[in-house]
């Protein structure tokens, strides 16, 4: 079993940078995959970044080069850098583990919204 918990989200101008973090707490020491998903009103939720164990990174496209995802294994945390934040980031931020590489059970957190306004 893995808990996760968020913080960080919250309300930001255009143009301005706020960071999640994500810490995994449970009976796994060490998680292939973490990263976050974003689901916005009205859309799917949608990935956003993530990154394994070895620090293989993948973002969506809308995100490369202003959001980063450093991860810090020895306290199983990740984290989400955000910078030049759009207002069309605007969305309820996810954190997700996935402990095994070959499957198994995903894990999710209970989400932190992230405004994106004037």
């Amino acid at each position: 079993q893995v808990q996760l918990a968020e913080s960080g989200g919250g309300l930001v101008q255009p143009g301005g940078s706020l960071r999640l973090s994500c810490v995994a707490s449970g009976s796994i020491s060490r998680i292939y995959r973490m990263g976050w998903y974003r689901q916005a009103p009205g859309k799917q939720r949608e990935l956003a970044a993530t990154i394994t164990s070895s620090n293989y990174t993948t973002y969506v496209d809308s995100v490369k080069g202003r959001f980063t995802i450093p991860r810090d294994n020895a306290k199983n945390t990740v984290y989400l850098r955000m910078n030049s934040l759009k207002p069309e980031d605007t969305a309820v931020y996810y954190c997700y583990a996935k402990p095994f590489s070959w499957g198994g059970n995903d894990y999710w957190g209970q989400g932190t919204q992230v405004t994106v306004s004037s």
